[in-house]
């Protein structure tokens, strides 16, 4: 029967797969129960993650119950074990570009953060607004979150500019994106324009390139100070398996 499941998820288009999850997340959640693996955010357990990506999926990544990737439940566990997102006395102006499901509500919650969602199209936004044209004053955020945005914009640079502009003088950004930490040099070919061969090469075809290593550095030539974190080697080896994280995924933690 866990074979079949699995089976019929592996042949679910991944933008039905999402859509689908997050409508019967309470009859996944209770299908999945388990053991084996604990999504932190939430602290439920299942004996499976679901599967998710274009083209060749990745097994055991989307959480039944906060609908979390890898890169989300890193991110919470690095805001809540090593910053004081959550615990500062102080409110925190906290700017999330494209906020996702497994964040909002939480975000929203918390009593110590002024949160303000931002993206041109996605309805849980609070202000429509171009990442490269933003209609904040400077130095306005505490806190910037960008998770997996700056690989569409085909102006990286100027969107880097305006993140740089609208934080706070010892503010922290975090800006993470798609990265293959087997790449020197980032790579855009604008030539490819077949939506398979795009999602081939860049992961998915409304992705304009793949960061490489330099990622870091063009992050620092606009004036970011950039920790490379690697926190999944910080993390028990065996903690790392049971959330289901990706391990050596970076963390660009960005201070101004």
């Amino acid at each position: 029967m866990k074979k079949l499941f699995k089976l019929i998820l592996n042949t679910i288009p991944r933008p039905l797969l999402i859509r689908l999850s997050y409508v019967a997340r309470p009859v996944l959640a209770l299908i999945l129960k388990g053991e084996q693996f604990t999504d932190p955010i939430d602290g439920k357990s299942f004996k499976t993650f679901l599967p998710y990506g274009y083209g060749k999926q990745r097994n055991n990544v989307l959480s039944p119950s906060t609908l979390s990737l890898e890169r989300h439940r890193l991110l919470w566990l690095y805001l809540n074990d090593k910053t004081d997102f959550f615990t500062s006395l102080e409110k925190k102006k906290v700017l999330h570009f494209a906020p996702e499901q497994a964040f909002y509500k939480l975000f929203r919650n918390q009593k110590n953060l002024d949160y303000t969602t931002t993206d041109l199209f996605s309805p849980l936004a609070d202000v429509k607004a171009d990442i490269c044209d933003l209609p904040f004053k400077d130095n306005s955020y505490d806190v910037i979150l960008c998770n997996h945005v700056l690989e569409h914009i085909p102006d990286d640079t100027k969107a880097m500019q305006e993140l740089y502009r609208v934080l706070k003088p010892g503010g922290m950004a975090i800006l993470q994106i798609p990265q293959d930490l087997s790449r020197t040099t980032t790579f855009s070919d604008d030539s490819i324009t077949n939506q398979k061969e795009r999602a081939a090469i860049f992961g998915q075809y409304d992705h304009v390139r793949i960061y490489g290593l330099d990622y870091f550095d063009k992050l620092r030539s606009i004036g970011f100070t950039v920790i490379e974190e690697d926190y999944t080697h910080k993390i028990a080896a065996e903690l790392v398996e049971k959330y289901c994280l990706a391990k050596g995924e970076i963390i660009p933690v960005c201070f101004k």
